[in-house]
């Protein structure tokens, strides 16, 4: 039996997601929670052998905790499903550790083949990841990754870098907190940084704030 704990904000999506593994005979779900701190409790109380994680989540979000879940348990398999593009995220949180990254809109039994396949230690890879690590490796490797932003996450990261709060860069730039918030988790992923703290210093070290 492989023991599942499931992170996600939304309730109904929590719920649905207890349904239909729950019906899995090889499945049982363990725990959930709604956020990036209550995912670390989970993780700490040991009964799961797996956990999926959404990554666009209130407080800490999922790249933050799944830096610290790494460092705590690093052989955790961690299956991101989220409703984010993959070519923001995937590459990435991979790189961070991540053993699959799943799409909410994808098909449901995805989510349980790539269960039964990280639990044996395996990367499950779709083939649009499997596309995305491709094109990677065109990348210039020389090239800062800061310059991977877009234009609206370069604004959101030199605000966050400078010790702005979510409301204020929000009303700063005439978005709404959630928004900022997405931008943010982006942010985080394509840097492969964990916190504003880790922002403000990976700008003041590549010389872009003083």
């Amino acid at each position: 039996m492989i023991r599942v704990g499931i992170v996600d904000d939304h309730p109904i999506v929590r719920a649905g997601l207890r349904q239909f593994l729950g019906d899995q005979v090889d499945l049982r779900i363990t725990g959930d929670a709604a956020d990036g701190r209550a995912a670390l409790d989970l993780v700490r109380a040991g009964d799961i052998d797996v956990l999926l994680m959404d990554v666009s989540m209130p407080g800490a979000s999922g790249v933050e905790a799944l830096q610290a879940i790494k460092a705590r348990a690093p052989a955790l398999p961690v299956v991101i499903l989220s409703g984010l593009p993959a070519a923001h995220y995937a590459v990435n949180l991979l790189r961070m550790g991540a053993s699959a990254y799943l799409n909410k809109e994808g098909d449901p039994q995805e989510i349980v083949s790539a269960i039964r396949t990280v639990v044996r230690g395996r990367r499950f890879i779709t083939p649009e990841v499997a596309e995305l690590l491709a094109d990677g490796l065109n990348v210039d490797a020389d090239q800062p990754a800061h310059e991977a932003l877009s234009e609206r996450e370069w604004q959101v990261f030199l605000r966050l870098a400078r010790g702005e709060a979510l409301g204020a860069v929000a009303d700063g730039m005439a978005l709404s907190v959630k928004t900022v918030s997405t931008y943010r988790t982006r942010v985080l992923a394509k840097l492969q940084l964990a916190s504003n703290s880790d922002l403000t210093y990976y700008a003041l070290k590549n010389g872009l704030i003083q």
